[in-house]
């Protein structure tokens, strides 16, 4: 199920095709892009190395200008401006997160976060900067330099970075490529909740099939052509075990209403001993009359004979 129900097409690709040239001759790398991403989703592009993600992605930016079709973000003919336009375009509207941080070296954590925001002069770029740092958990590393920071650090440098400009359009190429697995996930965790929180559109190119599973819709492309176009099939939550309280019924209440309780094995409790009806005994006995009978000499045995009951062959001999 989609998290946005904004159907408004936030970005849109009509029959893109890119041509590149070579030694060998004329590559063609897009062959006839048709899609629509709509506002607030977050979409997938998967497919195997040389399927044209991270070129598509290029296009979808304005980095890379199409052979031949159109490319519209946000109701602007992207793939009809020129470089420098393209770039104040994507200045205040598209923020891209590398596979590999593409850090300022020279530039504090602070100074790279801010380098977008005073490009499209916005007040106050270093106090945002900061509250960007501070939302990825970077707050203590404002003046270090990417040198001193670790890979899954730099990266989220790169996330705040992308991220300050607060863009329409969020695009992340392999943001964990060169992350190990705990520290991708961590910065995974983070992307997807600030791009939720924003309503920001997502387009992260992956090969990772269980991350793509996490978008909206996934996108598979194969020998630069849209493969095929799927709704992600989010995992069913795992089942919850409540545990309700013990309710003590009146002992009026037929026994029938109790519900069963499933025991644990071997803790199963011994069954209960069964005894006859005694309502029938009292009904039936009759009042003592006459003298207590005389008392039994010490060393024998009394044996009472029952009507229609013969007497046991051990209890006969005794009374013979």
């Amino acid at each position: 199920m989609l998290r946005s129900l904004n159907t408004d097409p936030i970005l849109r690709l009509e029959a893109v095709k890119l041509t590149l040239m070579s030694l060998a001759g004329p590559v063609n790398i897009l062959n006839g892009i048709e899609l629509v991403i709509r506002q607030g989703e977050a979409v997938g592009l998967v497919g195997p190395s040389g399927s044209g993600k991270s070129t598509m992605l290029m296009v979808m930016t304005g980095l890379e200008r199409p052979t031949t079709g159109k490319v519209t973000v946000k109701s602007q003919l992207l793939s009809a401006m020129s470089e420098d336009e393209a770039a104040r375009f994507r200045r205040g509207n598209v923020g891209i997160v590398f596979q590999s941080f593409h850090l300022i070296p020279t530039m504090t954590a602070l100074e790279n976060v801010a380098v977008p925001l005073e490009l499209a002069l916005m007040p106050d770029a270093f106090a945002t900067a900061k509250q960007e740092l501070i939302d990825v958990g970077l707050g203590h590393r404002l003046d270090h330099y990417p040198s001193q920071l670790s890979g899954g650090e730099q990266q989220r440098v790169a996330l705040a970075r992308a991220l300050a400009p607060r863009p329409s359009l969020l695009f992340a190429d392999e943001p964990t490529g060169n992350l190990d697995g705990r520290t991708g996930a961590e910065i995974i965790e983070m992307l997807f909740k600030l791009q939720r929180e924003r309503g920001s559109t997502l387009i992260l190119v992956t090969h990772d099939e269980a991350l793509a599973k996490r978008c909206d819709r996934i996108v598979r492309l194969r020998d630069g052509k849209i493969e095929s176009i799927e709704d992600a099939v989010q995992p069913a939550p795992e089942p919850v075990v409540v545990f309700a309280p013990v309710v003590m019924l009146p002992e009026s209440e037929p026994a029938a209403a109790l519900a069963p309780v499933a025991l644990v094995p071997d803790q199963a409790q011994p069954e209960q001993a069964s005894y006859p009806d005694q309502s029938d005994l009292t009904e039936k006995a009759e009042p003592a009359t006459g003298d207590a009978p005389p008392p039994v000499p010490e060393g024998e045995t009394v044996v009472t004979e029952v009507p229609g009951q013969p007497v046991a062959p051990a209890m006969a001999a005794v009374a013979e």
